[in-house]
């Protein structure tokens, strides 16, 4: 498995694997349950420069020549700039009343979202996702990273806790109760 910085054609793979990680979210967005629309929605953004989803702050986890495994990523300082091209979009055709909050800020890099493909589910690809996260911003690059994850979700919390991350706080994003973790050079 090669993991390796996303390009702009695999927009269209990514879409479905980073909307498992947050199909909820994208239907809150949109005001609709609906999966087309979402994933139509997502890769919009993926295969566009400047905003919190594009192929520009995503890493990808590639078996032979298949992409198994996704993840979006970014520095929480520029979360309003990237934020901004996706808020105009869905309140000019979704939910003209949007105005989600700011998950992260400045002081993190920010672990949008991380999935894998569903036939490759159980194998650890997204712990070696998180690895090489970890690897490259915190130990190479000093950073802090953080992430959100569902209060009811254990499995991956403890996935993110067994890795090194220490639960910092609690946020709120589209009226979901999240807790806040972290893991920096310390």
């Amino acid at each position: 498995m090669n993991i390796r910085k996303a390009k702009k054609s695999d927009s269209k793979y990514i879409a479905p694997i980073l909307l498992l990680a947050m199909e909820d979210i994208v239907y809150k967005f949109l005001a609709k349950k609906d999966y087309a629309s979402a994933k139509d929605f997502l890769e919009y953004f993926i295969e566009r420069e400047n905003n919190q989803y594009s192929y520009q702050n995503c890493f990808v986890a590639e078996e032979n020549s298949e992409i198994i495994g996704a993840v979006n990523i970014y520095n929480g300082s520029d979360i309003e700039a990237l934020r901004n091209p996706i808020v105009e979009y869905v309140r000019a055709h979704y939910n003209p009343e949007f105005n989600p909050e700011f998950e992260t800020r400045a002081g993190e890099f920010y672990i949008d979202s991380l999935g894998v493909n569903p036939n490759h589910q159980g194998k650890g690809i997204g712990s070696k996702l998180l690895v090489f996260l970890i690897n490259e911003y915190v130990h190479q690059n000093k950073q802090t990273l953080g992430l959100l994850v569902e209060e009811d979700n254990p499995l991956a919390k403890n996935l993110y806790l067994k890795l090194g991350f220490k639960i910092v706080g609690e946020k709120t994003l589209v009226g979901k109760k999240l807790e806040h973790l972290q893991i920096g050079n310390s």
